[in-house]
């Protein structure tokens, strides 16, 4: 893992993130139809990280959070999550179901739990749109999943789904707003877990592959 990440350079960050920005631009365009007002979108940075480091960007292995899972099929497996703290899904929920949303202890309110499945189909499906587009991969997801737990309980259940065999993740942090509003910003993470042979296969596809 760390070999991998040391393979990497700030161009090949630089083009994950443009990738990223061109996923929540679609993304955004999909989430103000579902939401009927304008939403934007942005990618403030893209970081690669080790499987220890996941978690620190939502809080810590015990931070409760929400959390859309799923599996990336085809030329370049992997897995995606699309996740966030409780408040700030809380707060996106609102937006969504028009409804106050309080996501604190279960059960859960079973229209928010359906809601966040939804709006990280849209998310993760944006982002993987826009990956394929870029490296005429053939890429596709499978049914998403959702869930409320521990973070380190969430990736950990991710990656016994592809029985760990990737250690490192692309951490995409995601921020919405309302348009031209600054009281409504939501921040989220995208994790993009490659299996180990596909982040060869992706940098190769763009033309930029990783040093030998």
């Amino acid at each position: 893992m760390t070999e991998m990440i040391s393979k990497t350079n700030s161009f090949h960050l630089d083009i994950l993130k443009e990738i990223g920005n061109i996923g929540a631009g679609h993304a955004a365009t999909a989430l103000s139809k579902l939401l009927r007002h304008p939403i934007d979108m942005n990618v403030p940075n893209v970081k690669i990280v080790s499987f220890d480091e996941m978690t620190d960007f939502i809080g810590g292995e015990e931070t409760i959070i929400a959390a859309v899972f799923f599996r990336i099929e085809g030329d370049a497996p992997g897995s995606m999550f699309f996740m966030l703290e409780l408040d700030q899904a809380s707060k996106l929920m609102s937006q969504v179901t028009g409804m106050p949303i309080h996501l604190k202890e279960p059960p859960y309110d079973e229209l928010a739990m359906s809601a966040l499945q939804e709006v990280g189909n849209i998310l993760t499906g944006s982002y993987l749109s826009a990956l394929a587009d870029f490296t005429k991969l053939n890429l596709h997801p499978s049914v998403p999943a959702v869930g409320i737990d521990m973070a380190g309980a969430l990736i950990n259940y991710g990656l016994i789904q592809i029985s760990q065999v990737s250690d490192f993740a692309v951490v995409i942090n995601t921020v919405f707003m309302e348009e031209n509003t600054v009281s409504s910003v939501i921040n989220g993470q995208v994790l993009l877990l490659p299996d180990p042979e596909s982040f060869q296969t992706i940098f190769s596809a763009l033309g930029v592959p990783l040093n030998e």
